[in-house]
């Protein structure tokens, strides 16, 4: 910086949105093919969302905003350092971060496991805390976008989070929707999980679809209805994560497809995907039923609604 800070610098190439859009335009190729081809997903509104999010990756004036907007969220979380954004040097084209000093995520698969707990306790809270108070989501959590910071007796202290292209601002009303999921889940309530797949924006539900949507919810969200310690996976080989109920679901919509995935669907799938994928390579061992209800604990869709709003105008969103 002109003060002689180090910084991140990202910078766009030249033409960058002529490329992107072609590619895109390769993408609803791809999907037409794919619709024409099997009836399980109609991939419509998957398109539509996976075009939207990459458009906003190529505006690094938003990109900044996102970077302050999680600054702001995430200010009294010490697990969890957010770089500041060097305004004077960022443009369109041009982002410059605060560099924070890390090491790779995957340094530390061999560490303790109460250290292996704290980093994986951290990204818990990257990812949940901004979503259950603001509704927002890193979108991107794979290992190149963290790095762990050491404290100041040089130990593991925390994660820096990294790259906010790929941020998804939800509706509050959607918010609600995953946590009536939830609760109808853990307390058996068909309404309140039948009610929670059409605030995502499932469409045309029957039994059959209900039952089929509830394989794939349980297991997303089987760590965190499982109130005791233990790993993401419990059991389960990394390799074979996911896959069984992956099989189950796509077989079923074989049958009584298709299915049209709901936008708000996409992202909050694939991050959750991810930030499993960090809790496997890590064999964090946590009560994620207790992490996840201190989270929730006051819950609502009007204080979400409040404190995003709030949020997004002090980060210029």
């Amino acid at each position: 910086s002109l003060k002689g800070e180090t910084l991140a610098c990202k910078l766009q190439y030249p033409d960058m949105e002529s490329a992107v859009e072609a590619d895109l335009s390769q993408l609803d190729l791809l999907f037409s093919i794919h619709r024409r081809m099997s009836n399980v997903i109609d991939t419509r509104e998957i398109k539509l969302e996976i075009s939207d999010r990459i458009r906003e990756e190529l505006d690094y004036t938003r990109e900044a905003s996102h970077a302050r907007l999680y600054a702001d969220v995430l200010a009294q979380e010490p697990l969890v350092r957010v770089p500041q954004v060097e305004t004077s040097l960022s443009t369109r084209r041009l982002l410059s971060l605060e560099w924070l000093e890390g090491e790779k995520m995957l340094n530390f698969t061999s560490e303790d496991e109460a250290v292996r707990n704290r980093l994986a306790t951290a990204m818990f809270k990257a990812w949940w805390h901004p979503f259950s108070h603001v509704g927002i989501i890193h979108g991107d959590p794979h290992l190149g976008n963290y790095t762990v910071f050491r404290d100041e007796q040089g130990q593991p202290g925390g994660i820096n989070l990294l790259d906010y292209g790929c941020i998804r601002i939800f509706p509050p009303s959607f918010v609600g929707g995953v946590i009536d999921l939830y609760r109808g889940l853990l307390e058996g309530d068909e309404a309140r999980v039948v009610h929670a797949y059409e605030v995502w924006g499932f469409k045309k539900l029957n039994r059959e679809l209900i039952d089929i949507l509830s394989i794939w919810a349980r297991f997303i969200f089987g760590p965190l209805l499982d109130d005791r310690v233990r790993t993401i996976a419990d059991g389960v080989s990394p390799g074979e994560y996911g896959r069984k109920e992956a099989f189950k679901v796509h077989q079923a919509l074989k049958e009584k497809g298709p299915v049209t995935i709901p936008r708000e669907f996409v992202f909050m799938d694939r991050a959750a995907i991810g930030l499993g994928g960090v809790f496997l390579h890590l064999g964090a061992r946590l009560n994620f039923h207790t992490l996840f209800n201190a989270e929730i604990a006051d819950f609502s869709v009007d204080k979400v609604a409040e404190a995003q709003a709030k949020a997004l105008a002090r980060a210029g969103l």
